[in-house]
């Protein structure tokens, strides 16, 4: 039995689904980031009691932003592993470079997908115009996930977690997306707003520490851990907090905004809307999913895809490229060895 892996490069995980010649799921592997860069958890450790490292096809990766390259490409042809800078998008915690390192000693077949950014000729150019960085490279995988479950070609796709990023989806090409330091607040992530511009000028703080802490944590008044904080959150306001309770209202309020901002350029009608991400997924013991549901469904229909997405979407690339010789993804092309 040949298995299709793929890689889900998160912001507190790194995570990956194997699938066999069926595409049914032989196991999903969930890896803290932290744990990994203390080398409390080997990747390599971990898949060897999964498979047969032998039997594994192709892998499919994601790698931080993906802003180097512009196709899927061969691991062995990708420099400065596929990105320009390891600085200013988030914490760094070292977990994802060891599992890159893993692979590349282990020669696992594999290909890098790149992120969403100005040099990417598929997207609008009006997005290419306006941001350097729409979204980093799991979008893509969890976006082709989406597109191969609902069979919609054209549609928008709310990701929401630590950050939340919406992607658009017209004619079955990724056209456009919203990155977290944009648009949406995620539970961590978010836009920098006036008060966080004059910190980072009076040198305050950088601009990474101040995208860090824009998400609704800054207004549920949590400052925890990174891998706490959104628990944290909901537990507030669970307990009725008003603080708890108003970062949940204002996270719903600002995806609700950036469903709206791309449903109002597209071109196409909307088949339909994805909602994903933990938060996106959640529907209990606070019911996220449902607040957005109801002020979105008047567009089109809504579904919800699996918090795994990112990793299965992954692991559906590999299986298309190696098994059906596809050369494009979502408008991305596919560059062969």
């Amino acid at each position: 039995m040949n298995y299709y892996m793929g890689m889900d490069h998160g912001t507190t995980a790194v995570s990956f689904e194997i699938i066999d010649e069926n595409k049914e799921e032989v196991a999903y592997i969930q890896l803290n980031r932290n744990k990994l860069s203390r080398k409390e958890v080997s990747f390599k450790d971990t898949l060897q009691e999964k498979v047969d490292i032998n039997k594994i096809k192709l892998l499919a990766m994601t790698y931080a932003m993906g802003d180097a390259i512009t196709k899927i490409t061969p691991l062995e042809q990708v420099k400065n592993r596929g990105i320009q800078s390891i600085h200013g998008a988030g914490k760094v915690t070292g977990g994802g470079s060891n599992v890159y390192t893993d692979i590349e000693s282990l020669k696992i077949p594999a290909v890098l997908i790149p992120g969403l950014h100005s040099d990417c000729e598929f997207l609008d150019d009006r997005f290419r115009a306006s941001y350097s960085h729409c979204a980093s490279s799991e979008k893509v995988s969890l976006t082709y996930y989406a597109y191969q479950t609902t069979g919609w070609k054209n549609m928008i796709i709310a990701d929401i977690s630590s950050n939340t990023v919406c992607i658009l989806v017209e004619n079955g090409e990724i056209k456009g997306a919203i990155d977290a330091c944009l648009g949406a607040m995620g539970f961590i992530h978010g836009p920098l707003d006036l008060s966080m511009i004059r910190e980072i000028d009076e040198g305050k703080k950088t601009a990474n520490e101040c995208f860090s802490h824009a998400g609704i944590s800054k207004i549920a008044d949590v400052n925890s851990k990174i891998n706490n904080v959104k628990e944290d959150i909901i537990k507030k306001a669970v307990q009725k907090d008003r603080k708890g309770l108003l970062a949940i209202d204002s996270l719903v309020m600002s995806v609700v905004m950036e469903i709206y901002g791309l449903y109002g350029i597209m071109e196409s009608d909307l088949d339909g809307i994805i909602l994903t991400g933990s938060g996106g997924c959640m529907t209990t013991p606070i019911n996220i999913n449902g607040m957005i549901k109801e002020k979105v469904e008047r567009l089109a229909p809504v579904r919800v895809l699996t918090s795994k997405s990112g990793a299965i979407g992954s692991s559906y690339i590999a299986y298309d490229i190696e098994k059906k010789g596809v050369d494009k993804v979502m408008g991305i092309d596919v560059i062969r060895k």
